[in-house]
Protein backbone atom coordinates (compact mmCIF):
# COMPACT_ATOMS: atom_id res chain seq x y z
CA UNK A 1 0.00 0.00 0.00
CA UNK A 2 1.32 3.07 -0.74
CA UNK A 3 2.08 5.56 2.14
CA UNK A 4 0.40 8.75 3.01
CA UNK A 5 1.01 12.37 0.86
CA UNK A 6 2.69 15.15 2.80
CA UNK A 7 3.15 18.38 1.23
CA UNK A 8 5.89 20.41 2.61
CA UNK A 9 5.26 23.51 0.46
CA UNK A 10 8.14 25.57 2.18
CA UNK A 11 10.67 23.78 2.98
CA UNK A 12 12.26 25.20 6.64
CA UNK A 13 14.44 22.20 7.92
CA UNK A 14 18.19 23.04 6.30
CA UNK A 15 19.47 19.65 7.47
CA UNK A 16 16.51 17.74 5.71
CA UNK A 17 16.84 15.24 8.45
CA UNK A 18 13.07 15.52 9.37
CA UNK A 19 12.21 15.18 5.96
CA UNK A 20 14.25 11.78 5.97
CA UNK A 21 12.95 10.67 8.92
CA UNK A 22 9.24 10.88 7.72
CA UNK A 23 10.19 9.00 4.29
CA UNK A 24 11.65 6.30 6.65
CA UNK A 25 8.16 5.89 7.98
CA UNK A 26 6.34 5.66 4.87
CA UNK A 27 5.32 9.11 4.21
CA UNK A 28 5.55 10.71 0.22
CA UNK A 29 6.74 14.09 0.77
CA UNK A 30 6.44 16.97 -1.93
CA UNK A 31 9.31 19.19 -1.68
CA UNK A 32 9.95 21.86 -3.93
CA UNK A 33 13.40 23.12 -5.30
CA UNK A 34 13.18 26.50 -3.26
CA UNK A 35 13.59 27.24 0.39
CA UNK A 36 11.10 29.19 2.35
CA UNK A 37 13.49 32.08 2.68
CA UNK A 38 13.95 32.28 -1.26
CA UNK A 39 10.23 32.46 -1.99
CA UNK A 40 9.81 35.02 1.14
CA UNK A 41 11.94 37.13 -1.18
CA UNK A 42 9.18 36.54 -4.57
CA UNK A 43 7.52 39.66 -5.36
CA UNK A 44 4.94 38.22 -7.16
CA UNK A 45 2.14 35.53 -5.12
CA UNK A 46 0.57 32.58 -5.61
CA UNK A 47 -1.64 30.39 -4.39
CA UNK A 48 -0.50 26.99 -2.92
CA UNK A 49 -2.45 23.96 -4.98
CA UNK A 50 -2.73 20.54 -2.62
CA UNK A 51 -2.71 17.84 -4.99
CA UNK A 52 -6.04 16.14 -4.32
CA UNK A 53 -4.25 13.10 -2.72
CA UNK A 54 -3.19 15.61 0.27
CA UNK A 55 -3.01 14.16 3.70
CA UNK A 56 -1.14 16.96 5.38
CA UNK A 57 0.50 20.10 4.63
CA UNK A 58 3.33 22.20 6.00
CA UNK A 59 3.53 26.01 5.31
CA UNK A 60 5.13 29.21 6.81
CA UNK A 61 3.64 32.45 7.49
CA UNK A 62 4.50 35.02 4.45
CA UNK A 63 3.21 37.54 1.87
CA UNK A 64 4.57 35.46 -1.22
CA UNK A 65 1.85 32.00 -0.98
CA UNK A 66 -1.60 31.80 0.52
CA UNK A 67 -3.41 29.06 1.78
CA UNK A 68 -6.83 29.72 0.07
CA UNK A 69 -10.40 27.99 0.21
CA UNK A 70 -9.80 26.94 -3.34
CA UNK A 71 -6.17 24.86 -1.80
CA UNK A 72 -8.03 23.24 0.75
CA UNK A 73 -10.77 22.04 -1.24
CA UNK A 74 -8.53 20.54 -3.82
CA UNK A 75 -7.66 17.92 -1.20
CA UNK A 76 -10.43 16.29 0.11
CA UNK A 77 -8.83 14.22 2.53
CA UNK A 78 -6.39 16.63 4.24
CA UNK A 79 -5.90 16.51 7.84
CA UNK A 80 -3.64 19.16 8.95
CA UNK A 81 -1.93 22.26 7.83
CA UNK A 82 1.33 22.81 10.45
CA UNK A 83 2.70 26.04 10.25
CA UNK A 84 6.29 26.56 11.19
CA UNK A 85 5.74 30.14 11.75
CA UNK A 86 3.71 31.49 14.86
CA UNK A 87 2.14 33.14 12.38
CA UNK A 88 -0.34 31.52 10.06
CA UNK A 89 -2.33 34.59 8.88
CA UNK A 90 -1.69 33.63 5.23
CA UNK A 91 -4.28 30.45 5.41
CA UNK A 92 -7.81 30.87 5.07
CA UNK A 93 -8.85 30.05 8.47
CA UNK A 94 -12.81 30.08 7.54
CA UNK A 95 -12.56 27.77 5.14
CA UNK A 96 -9.86 25.04 6.89
CA UNK A 97 -12.75 25.20 9.85
CA UNK A 98 -15.41 24.40 6.84
CA UNK A 99 -13.63 21.78 5.50
CA UNK A 100 -12.58 20.55 8.61
CA UNK A 101 -8.66 21.07 8.61
CA UNK A 102 -6.54 21.20 11.70
CA UNK A 103 -3.89 24.30 11.58
CA UNK A 104 -1.83 24.57 14.09
CA UNK A 105 1.57 26.62 14.58
CA UNK A 106 4.82 26.47 16.19
CA UNK A 107 5.12 29.16 19.35
CA UNK A 108 8.91 28.30 19.59
CA UNK A 109 10.66 30.11 22.42
CA UNK A 110 13.04 31.30 19.52
CA UNK A 111 10.76 32.64 17.57
CA UNK A 112 8.61 34.94 19.64
CA UNK A 113 11.37 35.70 22.09
CA UNK A 114 13.74 36.62 19.18
CA UNK A 115 10.74 39.09 17.71
CA UNK A 116 10.62 40.65 21.72
CA UNK A 117 14.24 40.76 21.41
CA UNK A 118 14.53 42.32 18.32
CA UNK A 119 11.76 44.67 19.56
CA UNK A 120 13.90 46.16 22.34
CA UNK A 121 16.47 46.58 20.22
CA UNK A 122 14.56 48.47 17.94
CA UNK A 123 13.25 51.07 20.35
CA UNK A 124 16.38 51.55 21.87
CA UNK A 125 17.82 52.22 18.72
CA UNK A 126 15.36 54.70 17.69
CA UNK A 127 15.20 56.38 21.52
CA UNK A 128 19.11 56.51 21.18
CA UNK A 129 19.78 57.76 17.66
CA UNK A 130 21.85 55.04 17.23
CA UNK A 131 21.82 55.29 13.61
CA UNK A 132 22.07 59.23 13.50
CA UNK A 133 25.73 58.86 15.80
CA UNK A 134 27.16 56.43 13.28
CA UNK A 135 26.17 57.83 10.58
CA UNK A 136 27.39 61.64 11.80
CA UNK A 137 30.41 60.00 12.86
CA UNK A 138 31.16 58.75 9.47
CA UNK A 139 30.91 61.86 7.56
CA UNK A 140 33.79 63.55 9.69
CA UNK A 141 31.23 64.76 12.58
CA UNK A 142 31.83 64.19 16.67
CA UNK A 143 29.27 65.81 19.30
CA UNK A 144 25.83 67.56 18.31
CA UNK A 145 23.09 68.34 20.28
CA UNK A 146 20.78 66.74 17.47
CA UNK A 147 22.15 63.63 18.83
CA UNK A 148 20.58 63.27 22.55
CA UNK A 149 18.76 60.73 22.94
CA UNK A 150 15.76 59.60 24.90
CA UNK A 151 16.02 58.85 28.71
CA UNK A 152 14.06 55.46 28.55
CA UNK A 153 13.26 54.98 32.88
CA UNK A 154 12.30 57.43 35.37
CA UNK A 155 14.94 59.35 37.27
CA UNK A 156 14.28 60.53 41.51
CA UNK A 157 17.04 62.86 40.94
CA UNK A 158 15.05 65.30 39.27
CA UNK A 159 11.38 63.57 39.13
CA UNK A 160 11.95 62.31 35.69
CA UNK A 161 8.92 59.98 35.87
CA UNK A 162 9.95 58.03 32.36
CA UNK A 163 8.29 56.81 29.26
CA UNK A 164 5.30 54.93 29.09
CA UNK A 165 5.18 51.81 27.05
CA UNK A 166 1.57 50.78 25.67
CA UNK A 167 1.68 47.60 24.44
CA UNK A 168 -0.93 45.82 22.42
CA UNK A 169 -1.77 42.16 22.69
CA UNK A 170 0.00 40.50 25.71
CA UNK A 171 0.47 37.42 24.53
CA UNK A 172 3.82 35.40 24.94
CA UNK A 173 6.20 38.42 22.21
CA UNK A 174 3.82 41.51 24.35
CA UNK A 175 4.58 39.59 28.17
CA UNK A 176 8.49 39.19 27.33
CA UNK A 177 8.20 42.38 26.28
CA UNK A 178 7.21 43.72 29.36
CA UNK A 179 9.85 41.69 31.30
CA UNK A 180 12.50 42.86 28.96
CA UNK A 181 11.42 46.48 30.10
CA UNK A 182 11.13 45.61 33.67
CA UNK A 183 14.56 46.75 34.56
CA UNK A 184 14.13 50.43 33.25
CA UNK A 185 11.55 50.98 35.48
CA UNK A 186 8.92 51.86 32.83
CA UNK A 187 5.23 52.67 33.46
CA UNK A 188 3.69 49.83 31.54
CA UNK A 189 0.25 49.81 30.09
CA UNK A 190 -1.32 47.05 27.87
CA UNK A 191 -4.57 46.45 25.87
CA UNK A 192 -5.61 42.90 24.91
CA UNK A 193 -9.34 42.05 25.45
CA UNK A 194 -8.29 38.14 25.39
CA UNK A 195 -5.79 38.04 27.89
CA UNK A 196 -6.50 37.36 31.40
CA UNK A 197 -5.96 39.51 34.45
CA UNK A 198 -3.39 37.53 36.24
CA UNK A 199 -1.42 38.17 32.57
CA UNK A 200 -1.09 42.05 33.37
CA UNK A 201 -0.53 41.25 37.11
CA UNK A 202 1.95 38.76 36.30
CA UNK A 203 3.99 41.40 33.45
CA UNK A 204 3.29 44.20 36.05
CA UNK A 205 1.31 45.80 32.90
CA UNK A 206 -1.43 48.38 33.84
CA UNK A 207 -4.83 47.39 31.79
CA UNK A 208 -6.26 50.33 30.01
CA UNK A 209 -8.74 50.44 26.63
CA UNK A 210 -7.02 50.75 23.09
CA UNK A 211 -7.88 54.44 23.09
CA UNK A 212 -6.29 55.19 26.72
CA UNK A 213 -3.32 53.63 25.52
CA UNK A 214 -2.86 55.46 22.38
CA UNK A 215 -3.49 58.84 23.94
CA UNK A 216 -1.14 57.69 27.24
CA UNK A 217 1.74 56.05 25.78
CA UNK A 218 4.89 57.59 24.57
CA UNK A 219 6.03 54.09 22.33
CA UNK A 220 3.38 52.01 21.20
CA UNK A 221 4.03 48.46 20.19
CA UNK A 222 2.19 46.16 18.43
CA UNK A 223 2.19 42.33 19.00
CA UNK A 224 -1.37 41.17 18.40
CA UNK A 225 -2.46 38.10 15.76
CA UNK A 226 -3.50 39.58 12.57
CA UNK A 227 -7.07 38.74 12.70
CA UNK A 228 -10.58 40.38 10.67
CA UNK A 229 -10.42 42.54 14.22
CA UNK A 230 -7.36 43.38 14.10
CA UNK A 231 -6.98 44.36 10.18
CA UNK A 232 -6.51 48.21 10.35
CA UNK A 233 -6.83 48.20 13.64
CA UNK A 234 -4.69 51.43 14.06
CA UNK A 235 -5.81 53.70 11.26
CA UNK A 236 -5.78 57.82 10.98
CA UNK A 237 -8.61 57.92 13.97
CA UNK A 238 -6.20 55.99 16.14
CA UNK A 239 -2.76 57.20 15.32
CA UNK A 240 -4.69 61.15 15.98
CA UNK A 241 -5.02 59.93 19.52
CA UNK A 242 -1.26 59.31 19.90
CA UNK A 243 1.20 61.81 21.37
CA UNK A 244 3.63 63.97 18.65
CA UNK A 245 6.23 63.18 20.24
CA UNK A 246 5.08 59.16 20.12
CA UNK A 247 6.70 55.96 18.36
CA UNK A 248 4.97 53.46 16.78
CA UNK A 249 6.25 49.42 16.46
CA UNK A 250 4.92 46.56 14.09
CA UNK A 251 6.58 43.55 14.94
CA UNK A 252 3.47 41.93 14.45
CA UNK A 253 1.71 41.67 11.10
CA UNK A 254 1.96 44.58 8.73
CA UNK A 255 -1.71 44.94 7.90
CA UNK A 256 -3.02 45.68 11.89
CA UNK A 257 -1.76 49.50 10.73
CA UNK A 258 -2.61 51.15 8.08
CA UNK A 259 0.17 51.83 6.06
CA UNK A 260 -1.65 55.41 4.31
CA UNK A 261 -2.65 56.72 7.39
CA UNK A 262 0.89 55.95 9.25
CA UNK A 263 2.67 57.51 6.10
CA UNK A 264 0.75 60.74 6.17
CA UNK A 265 0.94 60.87 10.19
CA UNK A 266 4.83 60.99 9.69
CA UNK A 267 4.83 63.33 6.78
CA UNK A 268 2.76 66.29 8.94
CA UNK A 269 5.21 65.33 11.84
CA UNK A 270 1.78 64.18 13.85
CA UNK A 271 3.45 61.72 15.57
CA UNK A 272 7.45 61.71 16.23
CA UNK A 273 8.47 57.85 14.59
CA UNK A 274 7.74 54.27 13.31
CA UNK A 275 9.47 51.02 13.79
CA UNK A 276 8.13 48.58 11.10
CA UNK A 277 9.67 44.61 10.79
CA UNK A 278 6.34 44.21 8.39
CA UNK A 279 4.33 45.66 6.16
CA UNK A 280 0.92 44.49 3.81
CA UNK A 281 3.40 43.45 1.07
CA UNK A 282 6.62 42.39 1.41
CA UNK A 283 9.57 42.69 -0.23
CA UNK A 284 8.03 46.03 -0.85
CA UNK A 285 7.45 48.18 -3.89
CA UNK A 286 10.06 50.60 -4.89
CA UNK A 287 7.54 53.59 -4.51
CA UNK A 288 6.97 53.08 -0.76
CA UNK A 289 6.88 56.40 1.00
CA UNK A 290 8.28 55.17 4.05
CA UNK A 291 11.80 54.39 1.96
CA UNK A 292 12.22 57.70 1.40
CA UNK A 293 11.72 59.00 5.21
CA UNK A 294 15.11 58.53 6.62
CA UNK A 295 15.26 58.16 10.46
CA UNK A 296 11.54 58.78 10.64
CA UNK A 297 11.06 55.30 10.05
CA UNK A 298 13.23 52.11 10.87
CA UNK A 299 12.92 49.26 8.82
CA UNK A 300 13.57 45.86 8.81
CA UNK A 301 12.76 42.77 6.52
CA UNK A 302 10.53 40.41 8.63
CA UNK A 303 13.08 38.62 10.09
CA UNK A 304 13.06 40.31 13.65
CA UNK A 305 13.13 37.06 15.25
CA UNK A 306 15.48 35.22 13.12
CA UNK A 307 18.77 35.00 14.78
CA UNK A 308 21.64 32.98 14.05
CA UNK A 309 21.41 29.31 15.76
CA UNK A 310 17.57 29.67 15.82
CA UNK A 311 15.54 30.66 13.21
CA UNK A 312 12.24 28.41 11.74
CA UNK A 313 14.39 25.47 11.89
CA UNK A 314 13.78 25.15 15.69
CA UNK A 315 10.54 24.35 14.50
CA UNK A 316 11.07 21.87 12.48
CA UNK A 317 10.70 18.88 14.72
CA UNK A 318 7.57 20.11 15.61
CA UNK A 319 5.87 20.37 12.66
CA UNK A 320 7.46 16.43 11.96
CA UNK A 321 5.46 15.51 15.31
CA UNK A 322 1.95 17.50 14.51
CA UNK A 323 2.50 15.39 10.40
CA UNK A 324 2.94 11.85 12.88
CA UNK A 325 -0.29 13.34 15.25
CA UNK A 326 -1.98 14.16 12.59
CA UNK A 327 -1.62 10.94 9.93
CA UNK A 328 -2.28 8.43 12.95
CA UNK A 329 -5.61 10.59 13.90
CA UNK A 330 -4.62 11.81 16.82
CA UNK A 331 -4.80 15.69 18.02
CA UNK A 332 -1.52 17.35 17.47
CA UNK A 333 -0.40 20.31 20.02
CA UNK A 334 -0.92 24.14 19.51
CA UNK A 335 -4.01 23.29 17.16
CA UNK A 336 -5.55 27.59 16.34
CA UNK A 337 -9.07 26.19 15.58
CA UNK A 338 -9.83 23.98 18.24
CA UNK A 339 -13.75 24.26 17.72
CA UNK A 340 -13.36 21.77 14.48
CA UNK A 341 -11.62 18.70 17.06
CA UNK A 342 -14.89 16.81 17.45
CA UNK A 343 -15.80 17.24 13.81
CA UNK A 344 -12.02 16.28 12.86
CA UNK A 345 -11.77 12.94 15.27
CA UNK A 346 -15.62 11.88 14.01
CA UNK A 347 -14.02 11.70 10.31
CA UNK A 348 -9.73 11.21 11.07
CA UNK A 349 -10.36 9.96 15.01
CA UNK A 350 -8.55 6.62 15.30
CA UNK A 351 -7.61 6.07 11.44
CA UNK A 352 -3.48 5.19 11.34
CA UNK A 353 -2.30 6.14 8.24
CA UNK A 354 1.30 5.59 9.01
CA UNK A 355 0.47 1.73 10.80
CA UNK A 356 -1.15 0.88 7.58
CA UNK A 357 1.81 1.28 5.41
CA UNK A 358 3.47 -0.72 8.00
CA UNK A 359 1.45 -3.86 7.94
Amino acid sequence: MSGPKVDIAAPVDESGATHERMKHAGINLKLPAMSWMDMANIRQRFDVAFDADTDAAACVANKTMTVTRKSLAGAPNLRLVAFYTVGFDNIDLDAAIEQGVLVVHSPTESNWGGVAEGTMANILAVLKKVREKDRFIKAGGWRDRSLQGQYLGPRQIDNYPGLTVGIIGLGRIGGRVADLLAPWRVRLIGCDPYADDSLFVHHNVHRVDLESLLKQSDIVTVHCNLTKETHKLIGAKQIALMKKTAILANHARGNIIDIDALADALDADRIAAAILDVLPEEPPPADLRFLKMGDKVLLSPHMVSNNQGTGLNIAAPWVEQAIYDALRGKIPKHVVNPEIIPKWLEKFGGKDLLTAVAA
